[in-house]
């Protein structure tokens, strides 16, 4: 299983007190096989087997973690954010919401969360985007995502509209959207079963320059089940 990328700390920075992981009920059937600490910014991929779950728990709350999955046997087949809307009929992803690939193939599905509507049409931050946006150029999701998938042999090629758990993207009547404070309590979680072999990967989202992430960053933690007796 790969192993989480910190962000990097100014030299001389002192060390932050670890988060403690609150202590939430394995999936029923269940019984956990490794536990990770992201840290602010950092990224996070592994190849997940059908049957397993991964559980992302946002430790101090409103942190947005950037999501992409991809079948294992053919890395073509990507989340697609359009399919899954059209078949959950939804904007937003909520327990029970299958997350789709490109060639429809259920990927993945939200079997578990106690936040609300997680987002599937912001996005990840970008360098570029944030220039535009911001006029600064700063650490950012589509490159964590990057790193991750490099380990993979993918690249720019694979990065897609991505999923957002724990982020807010409300919706106006005139079509106005943008990026709202999240709902999202610390210890907060979301439980996602593969449905089928997948390489899945993360951002814990560095953006401070709008609530994505409450404008401060913080760790996340993340898990993964398998069912008992595997």
């Amino acid at each position: 299983m790969a192993k989480a990328t910190a962000a990097k700390k100014a030299p001389g920075t002192a060390a932050l007190p670890r988060p403690v992981v609150p202590k939430i009920v394995a999936p029923r059937g269940y019984r956990q096989v490794s536990s990770i600490l992201v840290d602010a910014g950092g990224s996070w991929g592994a190849k997940l087997l059908k049957g397993q779950v991964v559980r992302f728990i946002d430790l101090e709350g409103q942190q947005a973690v950037d999501f992409l999955c991809y079948n294992a046997s053919d890395t073509r087949d990507r989340y697609n954010a359009a399919n899954t809307m059209k078949m959950a009929e939804n904007l937003y992803l909520n327990t029970g919401t299958v997350l789709y690939g490109e060639y429809a193939t259920p990927l993945m599905k939200v079997v578990a969360s106690n936040c609300p509507n997680h987002d599937t049409i912001g996005g990840c931050c970008s360098v570029e985007i944030n220039q535009l946006r911001y006029n600064r150029r700063t650490h950012s999701c589509r490159s964590n995502f990057l790193h991750e998938l490099g380990k993979f042999r993918m690249g720019e090629p694979d990065v897609v509209a991505n999923v957002n758990w724990f982020m807010s993207v409300p919706i106006g009547a005139d079509g106005h959207m943008a990026i709202s404070d999240s709902p999202s309590k610390p210890g907060a979680f979301v439980d996602v079963e593969a449905l089928t072999d997948v390489l899945a990967v993360i951002s814990n989202c560095p953006q401070k320059y709008n609530p994505a992430c409450g404008y401060n960053p913080t760790p996340v933690q993340v898990e993964v089940y398998s069912k008992s007796g595997r």
